[in-house]
């Protein structure tokens, strides 16, 4: 990776909006990556519409689920992300992009790892080089990781036991063997972090920034996981003792059970927090500012033990708190994050974010609990914090009205003045008007959409992370008005 593109803190610094679109959303073909053509024109439209943020969420490899909060990786970027068309106009495969699109879906990327290093510039080649050197330290394990989790086809703890526990000579002799596909591994994450910091150069000089997302917990079957095993709480074969979730909150009567394994904070304290250094590190140089999603895990943790049926069977157990911040502070000096503050939030986690001055969150759907002083409606906003219509969690704003009781939905209309046929653009306009700093708006929402068209529903495992919008859905006029409503407001 690059230097960043521009100031980290100023995406902080004034009032800004900005939209939120996961790059699997943009309206591309089924294999020929995002972080082309059609990843410039969303750039093109957020500047155009006044918008000078575009919110994404994390962009790591994930697994079957397509979910990015389950992903192999906390450091590799996703390797379906990488543009056939930038490859074949960089000179990096032979095909041209509407040869490579609907071909094989791995033919082109297998092509890109094989034939990279004899067609690239000399100027890419020594960025290859280079980005090899100073990513060694996750690289060449996640490579491995992908390489063998490909052969195997099932998590890293049912592998054969010498490679599941590392053993040297088993980890040599899978180099050996592998040495061409760990190689194409390696590519590709070069391929991807070189297309995404020149999609933040365009972006910075069209005054967008990019904001990034950090789950604060990793999969289990991660490279991560494997590879340091002693950060994690697992047991000798490498299954967790005790997984993370959330109590029984907004989403779920019996909360939720996220299977990640929970961190070893006093070993990760012993060194520093070193892996998280090198993982915000890494963060910071792809984004303007980044989104730490549950942010309170570091002031708790629901600890929930590997044979509880429920999520409701957990304990809060404490995070690093002050000692983690200060560190990463001392060691990053600038540490532009935004915190997740949603959900069971104490006055300790409050204290922990007010305490580095970070941005906290404010979702407009969740401010009708019938509390005149609940901190998500406008009138109580402060400066300090982000303010969203609805999150990737959340139904569209359109889906979320029309599900709503007909005396939820009258009070709505009551607190922002509006009819049933103004929704969702009475929210986007009271988000864009909020006192908040920043205000960020889902692309379902800027295009009307309803129920049908959510990202997510949190505790379903399936018809999850697919939705994509298409051009001819992003009508003159609603640019037009996202743009008058975000300079009429001061966002502009």
């Amino acid at each position: 990776m690059g230097a960043p593109a521009g100031d980290m803190g100023a995406a902080l610094g004034r009032r800004r909006a900005g939209v939120l679109l996961h790059p699997t959303s943009l309206p591309y073909a089924a294999d020929e990556g995002a972080l082309g053509p059609h990843a410039y024109h969303f750039v093109d439209f957020l500047r155009g519409a006044g918008q000078r943020l575009w919110q994404v969420l994390p962009l790591h490899p994930p697994h079957v689920d397509r979910s990015p909060y389950n992903a192999c990786s906390a450091f590799a970027g996703d390797p379906m992300l990488v543009s056939a068309e930038l490859a074949a106009e960089w000179g990096w495969i032979a095909k041209a992009p509407s040869a490579a699109v609907g071909a094989a879906p791995a033919q082109w990327r297998t092509e890109l790892g094989d034939t990279f290093e004899r067609r690239a510039h000399e100027e890419d080649l020594q960025r290859y080089e280079s980005f090899c050197r100073q990513n060694a330290d996750w690289l060449d394990d996640y490579a491995l990781y992908a390489t063998l989790r490909a052969e195997y086809a099932r998590p890293w703890t049912e592998w054969p036991a010498r490679l599941r526990d590392r053993d040297p000579g088993a980890l040599a002799d899978a180099r050996r063997r592998h040495a061409a596909e760990i190689r194409r591994q390696r590519v590709l994450q070069f391929a991807f972090f070189r297309q995404w910091q020149a999609l933040r150069d365009y972006a910075a000089s069209r005054d967008v920034a990019l904001f990034g997302d950090i789950p604060i917990f990793v999969a289990p079957d991660s490279a991560d996981v494997w590879t340091h095993r002693d950060l994690f709480k697992l047991d000798a074969v490498g299954t967790p003792t005790a997984v993370a979730g959330c109590p029984p909150d907004y989403y779920s009567a019996t909360g939720q059970h996220w299977g990640n394994p929970l961190y070893d904070w006093a070993r990760m304290r012993a060194d520093g927090y070193r892996w998280w250094e090198r993982r915000l590190a890494l963060q910071l140089r792809m984004f303007d500012l980044v989104r730490i999603d549950h942010f309170r895990g570091f002031d708790a943790s629901w600890e929930i033990p590997a044979t509880a049926a429920t999520a409701a069977e957990g304990r809060w157990t404490p995070g690093p708190g002050a000692h983690f911040f200060d560190a990463m502070r001392a060691a990053l000096h600038e540490l532009p994050i935004v915190a997740e503050d949603l959900g069971v939030i104490t006055d300790s986690v409050h204290a922990l974010r007010d305490r580095y001055g970070f941005p906290g969150m404010r979702v407009l759907q969740f401010g009708f609990d019938g509390n005149p002083n609940n901190p998500h409606l406008p009138h109580e906003h402060l400066a300090n914090a982000v303010v969203y219509t609805g999150t990737h969690d959340n139904d569209t704003t359109l889906g979320w009205y029309r599900s709503l009781p007909t005396d939820l939905q009258a009070r709505v209309q009551d607190y922002f003045a509006c009819g049933a046929a103004d929704m969702p653009w009475a929210m986007i306009r009271a988000a864009l008007a909020s006192t908040c700093r920043l205000a960020v708006v889902p692309m379902q929402d800027v295009l009307g959409l309803d129920g049908a068209h959510r990202m997510n529903t949190p505790g379903t495992t399936t018809g999850n992370w697919t939705w994509r919008f298409q051009w001819e859905q992003l009508t003159p006029e609603i640019v037009e008005r996202l743009r008058r409503l975000t300079a009429l407001y001061g966002r502009a």
